[in-house]
């Protein structure tokens, strides 16, 4: 059975870090493209940061770049994003993407707000 299990979100205050984990299981993990995606009260999903299977290189929208880390663990089959210096514009639920050619799956989300 797949999945895909987030923690690590809750409320912080603008400036503030929070480090979201997404533990997989039921695939093989390190042959999967994993991806964090959020969507924020009445807005579209979007892609935040992406990192590939076999070199583990990064991308990240333009929104986060300079704040946001994705890594990975394929021991421990598990995938990271580190937010730093958040602002009130990172609050949306956060979710974790598993992606391999036509085959995905998502993980249930975990909510990130960021207020004083």
């Amino acid at each position: 059975q797949v999945q895909l299990v987030e923690s690590g979100g809750g409320l912080v205050q603008p400036g503030g870090s929070l480090r979201l984990s997404c533990a997989a299981s039921g695939f093989i993990f390190s042959t999967y493209i994993m991806s964090w995606y959020r969507r924020a009260p009445g807005k579209e999903r979007e892609l935040v940061s992406t990192i590939t299977s076999l070199y583990s290189s990064t991308i990240y929208a333009d929104s986060v770049k300079g704040r946001f880390t994705i890594s990975r663990d394929n021991a421990k089959n598990t995938v990271y994003l580190q937010m730093n210096s958040l602002k009130p514009e990172d609050t949306a639920v956060y979710y974790c993407n598993a992606r391999q050619r036509s085959t995905g799956y998502w993980g249930q989300g975990t909510q990130v707000t960021v207020s004083s």
